[in-house]
């Protein structure tokens, strides 16, 4: 914000330091970038009358390059302001401009936002060409994210008017194009909305496997809203193919994002109200997954582990316990337990060892001896130093709670 309130003041400054009927070019181009500017910053009102003196400033016949930029940045302002229909004819008017200039990047910039008015306008044929063409245009000139960007609107934009078939092309080729441009962001944008359409075509597995290349440019810690929307979509699809455990697991792991959506909240609450809540849905998954897939799935899971309630943390906990124990693959289970345990921020460690111990504090003797003993296993295989640190976590927090079993 300080940056930007000092940009603006610079931009200010050079106003008067280049005054219009002296050096009409130069004051424009000020008037000009100080409209950007105060778009950036929500100060529609005085971006407007910056952007209009800009364009009253360039010469209509020697500057219509310059003019056309305004008309760009001021079609964003219009955009913005609510005035659509004002901001699809500035936007039209510079892609015009800049088609004759020759200038391919800016006619594509100039189209793709063309589209987005377009759309909202609910003219679907008019930002379906919009769209098409700004790809076309942007790709032209290996602009491989901008171009990605334009044809994932397209397929959104042929979804959002119901003509599903034909949105799957464009939006595969977003995914493709944003994945080639390494645009994570749009790739993950482009496969959701794909996985939306199959799901809506009633193609379940198809959109499934869309999701969950979506949740792979939306990682957890980095990008939690966008997880928890896809996550919360998922569990839809898996909902459809009759995948009980793992529809859950989704659901809940999307409702342990404290940014989510209130909308992706509702909807993975209500598939939870529509399939019952109950602990434990890891093992379930964990039973029919080969092991190569364990640790990624255990180390989803311990991540939501951390961000739920320390009493839903207790619930889970306890259900695992439960399932380990009536398992011939407890000692597996335990790996996998500890190994996902470790790939955590040391600062989660403790919260959930003191989880699992108080669960296991439940247990008889025979079970307790039987679970410690699994995970003592587990803990062996580590290297010296990750064995010697989690053993002194264990066994401080077992101390703690007065259970006098050592972990060695």
């Amino acid at each position: 914000m300080a940056d930007a309130d000092g940009a603006i003041a610079d931009l200010e400054r050079r106003l008067v330091r280049y005054p219009a009927e002296r050096y009409p070019v130069q004051h424009a181009t000020a008037q000009f970038h100080l409209g950007v500017a105060l778009t950036n910053e929500g100060r529609l009102g005085q971006a407007e009358a910056a952007l209009t003196s800009a364009l009253r400033g360039f010469e209509p016949e020697a500057l219509w390059v310059e003019r056309a930029k305004v008309r760009n940045a001021l079609g964003a302002m219009l955009r913005l302001s609510g005035r659509v229909d004002e901001a699809a004819a500035a936007f039209e008017a510079a892609a015009e401009s800049f088609e004759a200039a020759g200038l391919t990047a800016d006619q594509g910039a100039a189209r793709f936002n063309l589209g987005l008015v377009r759309r909202e306008l609910g003219d679907s044929p008019a930002a379906d060409q919009a769209f098409e063409r700004a790809c076309k245009l942007l790709e032209s000139v290996r602009l491989g994210a901008q171009a990605g960007a334009a044809v994932r609107e397209l397929g959104t934009t042929r979804f959002l008017a119901g003509d599903i078939e034909r949105a799957v092309d464009p939006l595969e080729r977003g995914v493709w194009l944003a994945d080639q441009a390494r645009d994570e962001a749009g790739r993950g944008g482009a496969a959701n909305i794909l996985g939306l359409v199959h799901l809506t075509a009633e193609r379940p597995q198809q959109a499934i496997e869309a999701f969950r290349t979506a949740l792979t440019a939306y990682p957890r810690s980095i990008r939690p809203e966008s997880y928890a929307l896809v996550k919360g979509n998922l569990a839809l699809a898996l909902e459809q193919v009759e995948d009980v455990p793992r529809a859950r697991l989704a659901s809940r792991q999307a409702l342990s994002i404290a940014v989510a959506a209130e909308p992706v909240r509702a909807q993975a609450a209500a598939l939870l109200e529509r399939l019952g809540d109950e602990p434990g849905d890891v093992l379930q998954v964990l039973d029919v997954e080969p092991p190569e897939r364990w640790p990624a799935t255990m180390r989803e899971e311990l991540a939501r582990w951390v961000d739920v309630d320390p009493r839903e943390r207790r619930t889970e906990a306890e259900a695992w316990i439960e399932g380990q124990l009536a398992r011939d693959a407890g000692a597996d289970l335990a790996e996998a337990w500890i190994d996902a345990l470790l790939e955590l921020p040391p600062q989660h460690l403790v919260g959930l060892v003191t989880s699992l111990l108080e669960a296991l504090g439940d247990r008889n003797d025979e079970e307790r001896a039987q679970v410690r003993s699994e995970f003592s296993r587990a803990m062996a295989r580590l290297h010296v130093p990750q064995l010697m640190r989690l053993t002194e976590i264990f066994s401080g927090i077992a101390q703690e709670l007065g259970q006098e079993e050592g972990w060695t």
